[in-house]
């Protein structure tokens, strides 16, 4: 908590603060660079020296409010992105789906010279049609995004889209109202745009056959999946679940099924 009267600790980008909390972790010794010019200019970091001479560098009272304002931001964020992905996990339940959320798979790639290579992916939400017949399991992706900046970051990692699509015959981005417009996106995925209360789809997800790799059946196989609804103690939470989701309940459930 800042004291009364001390000034703000700044807002940081990420470099700085991983920086700081490099000071926070280590000795202290500097690497006597631009970042740790700014650093002690803007009183985060302290300089100090030893009996020898030795300098190395303290965080600051100052230093320590920026990174514990990074930490309650970062929390907030997660907050919002793991209710984000709960809504999107429900309505793939109502749709009779199997739904594993942060699940690691492998994808396989095109290689040089015809190899295969792998990339390690971690979908937000990974779900399949509840049947007997492989040809008919329709595994679907769902990444969610509630900041612009890892959105932006998403979109440079060419791998990440192309792991997607060898994984599931549908791919969506679930975007928090604001951070983004539908043609910002590859024309590959679907776009759903995620209100305070509701889900709206702005643009349906191609579709393309897809038999799930072997790989990915071990995957699944390996990891629990979303505990199954009961409709009992569903049916007690029916009404909050529905306020929650608001005139766009069901909006991924439809684009699923439609």
């Amino acid at each position: 908590m800042t004291q009364p009267g001390a000034p703000a600790a700044p807002v940081l980008p990420a470099l700085y603060r991983r920086r700081l909390r490099d000071m926070w972790r280590s000795a202290g010794w500097p690497c006597r660079d631009t970042v740790e010019i700014e650093l002690l200019a803007a009183g985060l970091l302290l300089r100090r020296s030893d009996e020898h001479g030795r300098e190395t560098l303290l965080v600051s009272d100052r230093g320590l409010q920026a990174l514990a304002d990074g930490l309650a931001h970062n929390r907030a964020r997660r907050d919002a992105h793991e209710a984000l992905v709960s809504r999107v996990a429900l309505d793939m339940q109502r749709a009779g789906r199997v739904v594993w959320r942060t699940l690691s798979l492998r994808a396989p790639l095109p290689g040089d010279e015809g190899r295969t290579r792998w990339a390690m992916v971690m979908p937000d939400v990974f779900s399949i049609r509840h049947t007997t017949m492989e040809d008919y399991v329709e595994p679907i992706v769902h990444e969610v995004k509630v900041s612009r900046a890892d959105l932006l970051s998403d979109l440079r990692h060419a791998d990440k889209g192309a792991a997607y699509a060898a994984l599931s015959s549908q791919c969506w981005y679930v975007l928090r109202d604001g951070i983004g417009e539908p043609d910002e996106l590859p024309d590959t995925y679907g776009v759903m745009l995620a209100g305070r209360d509701a889900l709206r789809v702005v643009r349906p997800a191609p579709r393309r056959p897809l038999k799930l790799p072997f790989v990915v059946w071990m995957s699944l196989a390996r990891s629990p999946a979303e505990p199954s609804i009961d409709d009992a103690a569903q049916g007690l939470l029916g009404e909050d679940a529905d306020a929650a989701l608001g005139d766009g309940r069901g909006a991924a459930r439809q684009a699923a099924a439609g």
